[in-house]
């Protein structure tokens, strides 16, 4: 998984199309002996999200060409041995400096960072979602609480949903065995959501930029585990 957003990411580049990437997924996906866990799961039609700018998740492929200065978000799941993994990456198209946005990543990675690190068996989900939520409210952004993390293994989607935000000590608590997708989609406005013109992403509804990264992990008897990294 991590090889291939590694490739992904340094494939974005201007003039790009979004669906060439797609292809690289597939392709990347299919020589290591695994098989895409998005295609044609609850019918979206691609290997990888590919969400631009104010998209925040399941931006679908197509001739569109990234921009100098786009803020791309790459989201890919893996089924291989029987076992579904899900990671996103978050990148900056081209070589203009774009502090506002580099920041907006930053702490969209430290907050998964926190957020893993609070990960701790005997800890509560709403432990987890409420250590992401005030450090990015701290950083003076938001997350968006209509989209989550969730359970996942033999299915890509399982129980138990996992929010990016949350009251301390409230929620499901962690044990080990579980295997969860962390993934906070951090926004530079507010946190409302509306349905992308794509049919399958989903946007700011204030239009601004937002970013996303995710790791899935699971809880050992000595902490979180990174399973993507």
């Amino acid at each position: 998984m991590a090889e291939i957003l590694d490739v992904l990411v340094a494939s974005v580049k201007v003039g790009i199309q979004t669906k060439e990437l797609e292809t690289m997924a597939r392709e990347l996906i299919s020589v290591r002996g695994a098989k895409p866990s998005f295609l044609n799961y609850n019918g979206f039609p691609a290997t990888l999200c590919v969400s631009i700018n104010e998209e925040i998740v399941h931006g679908l492929p197509s001739e569109r060409k990234l921009k100098d200065g786009d803020l791309v978000k790459l989201d890919l799941g893996v089924l291989y041995k029987g076992f579904h993994t899900d990671s996103a990456r978050s990148v900056i198209v081209g070589s203009t400096q774009r502090l506002q946005i580099q920041k907006l990543i930053d702490v969209t990675a430290e907050a998964l960072r926190v957020g893993i690190e609070t990960a701790q068996p005997g800890k509560t989900l709403g432990d987890v979602g409420h250590a992401i939520h005030e450090y990015v409210k701290s950083q003076g952004f938001d997350v968006v609480r209509d989209l989550i993390g969730h359970g996942i293994g033999t299915e890509v989607h399982e129980e138990p949903e996992v929010p990016n935000y949350g009251k301390p000590g409230q929620g499901l608590v962690l044990k080990p065995g579980m295997v969860i997708a962390i993934e906070p989609m951090v926004v530079m406005g507010g946190h409302r959501i509306a349905n992308g013109p794509d049919g399958y992403a989903y946007i700011t509804a204030d239009k601004k930029l937002s970013a996303h990264i995710e790791h899935t992990i699971a809880i050992t008897e000595t902490g979180p585990e990174i399973l993507t990294k």
